[in-house]
């Protein structure tokens, strides 16, 4: 089935199938979207600490809410194990009594919204780049790492109180002993179910057929009488009004929460919304998706419920299943709706191993070993990052982790900027030409000339190096003139400009002609005239080729010499 669309039939799109069979399929997937979806999302509310019927409820509301906002007619939105984690251990912070402040999780998805919603309004979706693969690799790592730990109790049916990770893991060890090998069984059994369909029959909802299945062999056996823990009695009707009475100061501790989380949400969005075109063929609106992502947190929020995330499985589902349209979600939030008000009575039985099953499912799709693996192959420095990222977000406060790896992440960029140096041109002999020199091969330079080049931006990390660089080979090869080739720079900010004005003015100290070649950044030219760099050596200096720069003022400088691969050089014509 192609990821650009299905087809109905030899040749035959699916919008030109007849009305009730377009509508019976996107029936069909929002069917399926439910059945797949029911237990994720009581999974991930149990994960957060949340009663698991507020799960289905932040499923509803963000569904509707993406609906208002969002463009994308596959994507899907709901509570996500991604997120859950970093802000479930903050939000302990503002208990009261032992429980979360019932108003801190509702308001911090409406200030996750309101993030996204000024974030899509002012285009500022380019932030969640900043994220690098290897950070992103190892923040993934990290919050399985945690996922695991966390369900582990629940798989053996302990009751264990440390929430830290090792403090956990070290309390699970010394009750190990009082482990119910029966709770264990479960779990793993809804494991292997799910694992068996993903790889055998990946459309069957595995998950619901898994928590069928265990629900049917507690009530079959009396499991409950043997000491398996069971979700037990829900409430029925729609949560209670949460009434945002929280403090100033659990507002301002619930920001910078809030703004993680949106930057891990933009940076979902725009992977689920890059990797899914639309039915119709066209091209993702990654903005247009992150207003839907606010719409949805917004509603989540109103709604009593936390922040939630676009989910790349279930928007792979609703593709794969060969939905078209909005018809898919509203069908999957209805059932759903209608499970979490009408049909609680049929969750009682459900043991909780299985949402450990669940969960220590979504940890292994998480947790990317095959790009960790290349990265570790290709890139040891970069490695490094997805270790570092790993264990920070496994060891310390999950969100103080997220905010070292976006930190390492950015040093990681300023890092490589700041690894580029000037590279000496030479002439491609017999053409007009000037390249960067063949690993082991000296460029085949003209005497006098000396052309440097610059891969790069040229901004304030790499400013300093750049200009002593330069000023370095102007003492020691003495040129006549030297033309930086700016191709590869593609932006230029104040201290750069300031470095450039610099070895201008030790050219012209020296007697050497300064010259710029093939400017191609709309934005590097800018720069160069905004900060006088231009006006400061002479628009008759600036070049569309490094040749018309050493025809223009390197005739003196070659005349009667002989290029450096020994074949004679002929005096350049002068203007």
């Amino acid at each position: 089935m192609s990821r650009d669309g299905p087809v109905a039939g030899p040749g035959r799109p699916l919008e030109s199938l007849p009305l009730p069979a377009s509508l019976g399929r996107n029936l069909l997937a929002g069917l399926t979207l439910a059945a797949i979806t029911i237990p994720e999302q009581m999974a991930t509310a149990r994960l957060g600490g949340f009663p698991v019927q507020i799960g289905l409820f932040a499923f509803v509301a963000g569904t509707l809410g993406f609906l208002l906002l969002g463009v994308s007619r596959v994507l899907t939105v709901g509570a996500d194990s991604t997120i859950t984690p970093i802000f479930a251990g903050a939000l302990a912070t503002l208990a009261v009594g032992g429980a979360v402040a019932p108003a801190a999780a509702p308001t911090l998805a409406i200030l996750v919204g309101a993030l996204l919603l000024l974030a899509g309004i002012l285009r500022f979706g380019w932030i969640a780049d900043f994220l690098s693969t290897p950070v992103v690799a190892g923040f993934l790592a990290g919050i399985a790492a945690h996922i695991v730990v966390s369900q582990l109790p629940g798989l053996l049916g302990l009751h264990v109180q440390a929430s830290s990770l090792v403090p956990r893991l070290a309390e699970i060890w010394t009750e190990r002993a009082s482990s119910h090998p029966i709770s264990a069984l479960l779990g793993l059994g809804v494991l292997g179910v799910i694992v068996f369909c993903e790889k055998r029959a990946a459309a069957l909802p595995g998950a619901l057929i898994a928590f069928a299945l265990a629900t049917a062999a507690v009530m079959a056996f009396d499991l409950r009488s043997h000491g398996v823990a069971v979700l037990g009695s829900l409430p029925k009707g729609l949560p209670p009004w949460p009434g945002f009475a929280l403090s100033w100061a659990d507002f301002r501790a619930l920001l910078p929460l809030a703004l993680i989380i949106a930057l891990v949400v933009m940076m979902q969005t725009a992977t689920v919304s890059r990797s899914f075109r639309e039915p119709d063929g066209r091209a993702s609106d990654v903005g247009r998706d992150y207003l839907g992502l606010a719409g949805a947190n917004l509603l989540a929020g109103l709604a009593g419920a936390f922040p939630v995330n676009a989910s790349p499985p279930r928007t792979a589902m609703v593709v794969e299943s060969g939905g078209r349209n909005p018809v898919v979600g509203l069908v999957a939030a209805a059932l759903v709706l209608g499970l979490a008000l009408f049909g609680t009575d049929i969750l009682a039985d459900v043991p909780e191993a299985a949402l450990a099953g669940v969960l220590f499912f979504v940890a292994g799709r998480i947790l990317r070993i095959g790009p960790i693996v290349q990265i570790a192959r290709q890139s040891r420095p970069e490695f490094a990052l997805v270790l570092l990222t790993a264990l920070a977000v496994a060891l310390l406060p999950i969100e103080s982790g997220v905010a070292i790896g976006i930190g390492l992440s950015l040093l990681h960029g300023i890092w490589m900027t700041t690894r580029s140096h000037p590279v000496e041109f030479g002439r491609i002999p017999g053409t007009t030409v000037w390249w960067p020199p063949e690993q082991g091969k000296p460029p085949a330079t003209l005497p006098g000339i000396l052309v440097a080049g610059f891969p790069a931006p040229l901004l304030f990390a790499n400013a300093l190096g750049f200009q002593q660089e330069l000023l370095d080979r102007l003492v020691r090869q003495k040129p006549k003139l030297l033309v930086l080739e700016a191709s590869g720079i593609a932006a230029i900010d104040y201290t750069a400009a300031q470095a450039l004005l610099a070895v201008a003015q030790a050219c012209e100290a020296q007697g050497t002609v300064f010259a710029i070649a093939r400017v191609e950044s709309v934005r590097a030219r800018d720069a160069l005239d905004r900060f006088g760099v231009v006006s400061a050596i002479g628009e008759d200096r600036i070049f569309h080729s490094v040749d018309q720069a050493v025809t223009r003022w390197g005739s003196d400088a070659v005349a009667g010499a002989t290029t450096t691969d020994g074949a004679a050089g002929s005096s350049l014509p002068s203007a």
